[in-house]
């Protein structure tokens, strides 16, 4: 463990174990279980005047077991998503979350996490960020060379050495071990039964453009998933129907976006869980650059994405108080149902969770597969989303009129300027 991951722990007086086959179980005051406004059903519960829980996902390969650890903490508070996108891992996440019940949600998560990273790397790793880095590095050149257990598999032929149109001509693994264990892990149909909304962003091979494969619209399974995290040139991409599908990430590496297009009237508390940080220090040498250099290009467009929708609310609100000062006789049918949607116009809170990368951690955090890293990255999530629960305060639904309103525990302020 980190001694970053040993001085959060002291602070908020939270003592983990992780407990092979059940996970991680904590011993913590739980303020957030007595949040006021909460509507108790089932175990479950929602803040006052909350329509709709998202919880979006963001890709990143081996880091995505923070976002296990996100759905834990949110789990044990009685934060049960109403609805879950993801895109690449984050799709895989969501498959699990949303493709099971309530009570086997965590179960399935540990499982699908234990087994990909079921491999020894070291038998023993001297204490220092050196020998951890070298050690890392390591299980990334394993992954590189073996692929991972239930998840993907090297090519016996390299594809350079294929002929082109043969099966193993467009990537360098097979991804047949992930539909295996999706097959296994996911009830697609309880996807299908659309009691939870479900969404995974994935591009069009030939088009190239992104589109979500949503249960709303159509019947989910393993192929879609598996299109969303079909990462060029590593995966192959996923036949759908009569077309062809890669990662969606390379274009939008988080379903934000989508969530806010929703043309709808419900507010909504948005869990955003995002592998890659935009914000980064300064690279001292060419690995600081290479890992810099993806964390931008994978990171979320937050502040872009809140500030088209804080855009075009605004341009809803005026066109509704246009509308508004028109006598009614004036106004068609189709003029008086605009104005009374726009009369309703949604709140939302976002709550912002992202990884914080280790000191140790270099560009190949992302197909870095060990299960030391894993529970790291889980305990990591699970700190994160405790540390934001516990700011009661950012899990009510902004007042009438302030549209979107954005939290991070990591920078500690709104993000609202």
């Amino acid at each position: 463990m980190s001694s970053n991951a040993v001085s959060v722990q002291a602070i908020l007086g939270v003592q983990y174990k992780w407990k092979g086959g059940r996970g991680m179980s904590a011993e913590h005051d739980d303020a957030t279980a007595k949040t006021t406004g909460a509507d108790l059903k089932h175990g479950c519960w929602r803040p006052d005047r909350c329509d709709r829980i998202a919880l979006v996902l963001q890709g990143g390969g081996a880091l995505g077991a923070y976002q296990a650890g996100v759905y834990e903490a949110l789990h044990e508070a009685g934060l049960e998503p109403d609805w879950v996108s993801g895109v690449s891992i984050g799709a895989v996440n969501s498959a699990i979350i949303a493709g099971n019940r309530r009570d086997h949600r965590l179960q399935r998560l540990r499982t699908f996490w234990e087994r990909i990273t079921d491999r020894k790397i070291w038998h023993y790793t001297p204490d220092g960020d050196m020998f951890r880095a070298m050690r890392n590095a390591t299980s990334s050149l394993m992954t590189v060379m073996m692929g991972q257990p239930g998840f993907f598999a090297p090519r016996q032929t390299n594809p350079w050495l294929s002929f082109a149109g043969a099966k193993g001509a467009t990537s360098y693994y097979d991804s047949a071990p992930l539909r295996d264990t999706l097959s296994e892990l996911v009830d697609f149909s309880l996807i299908n039964d659309r009691k939870i909304r479900f969404s995974v962003g994935a591009v069009n091979v030939r088009s190239g453009n992104f589109l979500y494969f949503d249960n709303r619209d159509a019947e989910i399974g393993p192929e879609h998933v598996m299109a969303s995290g079909a990462l060029p040139p590593a995966l192959p991409m996923v036949q759908i129907g009569t077309d062809y599908y890669w990662d969606g990430g390379m274009v939008s590496n988080t379903p934000l976006q989508y969530v806010l297009e929703q043309d709808d009237n419900l507010n909504s508390l948005v869990f955003q869980v995002d592998l890659f940080s935009s914000r980064g220090a300064l690279p001292r040498d060419i690995q600081q650059v290479m890992a810099r250099q993806k964390d931008i290009t994978w990171a979320s467009r937050t502040r872009y994405n809140t500030d088209v929708y804080r855009l075009l609310r605004k341009w809803k609100t005026r066109t509704y108080n246009a509308l508004a000062k028109v006598p009614e006789e004036c106004l068609t049918d189709e003029d008086r149902k605009r104005r009374d949607k726009l009369a309703n116009l949604p709140e939302i809170a976002i709550l912002h969770l992202i990884y914080q990368q280790q000191a140790y951690e270099g560009e190949s955090k992302d197909h870095e597969f060990s299960a030391t890293s894993m529970q790291e990255h889980w305990r990591s999530g699970y700190i994160d989303t405790k540390r934001t629960l516990a700011r009661r305060e950012w899990l009510q639904i902004p007042p009438d009129g302030a549209g979107v309103v954005v939290h991070d525990v990591h920078r500690e302020r709104e993000l609202t300027d």
